[in-house]
């Protein structure tokens, strides 16, 4: 468990890299994808570090295959932790985001935005959102290992 929540603390660094200095002189939407898929990868880490957990303390009987059936696995494991919830919401949102064809707007700009057309709503992502999304998942980070590992590390 340790090491799943240590590469997702990785991941995290990674993040912070991508939105604080690679946007900062390459504004393009690839950076943005980019930094949407740091996430995806910083949740699937901590999703393996509560998974592995559970098969340990006996409530799991094996890890599921696909990302998007662990993600699940701990929703029924975690239904009444509403942090948890809220964050597999955002993590399935992100994965939709990525699965989703995009536009580029305003590439080369400060206001570079990545959008995604939907049925009822369009979804634009810019380097305002991925700010207060990295800093979303890093509150989880600090919660998932306050529950996995009973202690908060400090930067």
């Amino acid at each position: 468990m340790d090491e799943y929540l240590f590469e997702a603390r990785e991941e995290l660094k990674r993040l912070e890299h991508i939105i604080y200095v690679s946007l900062k002189y390459t504004r393009t939407v690839d950076v943005i994808l980019n930094a949407l898929n740091r996430m995806v990868s910083t949740y699937d880490f901590i999703i393996e570090a509560f998974l592995r957990k559970a098969i340990e303390e006996g409530k799991l009987d094996s890890m599921p295959k696909s990302p998007a059936l662990t993600a699940k696995r701990l929703g029924d494991l975690y239904p009444d932790e509403e942090i948890i919830q809220k964050n597999l919401t955002f993590y399935f949102s992100l994965r939709n985001i990525l699965k989703s064809p995009h536009l580029k707007r305003q590439e080369f700009r400060r206001h570079v935005t990545l959008v995604m057309p939907q049925e009822d709503h369009t979804v634009e992502v810019e380097i305002d959102n991925l700010v207060n999304c990295e800093k979303f998942i890093h509150k989880f980070l600090y919660y998932s290992q306050k529950l996995i590992e009973g202690i908060v590390e400090e930067d």
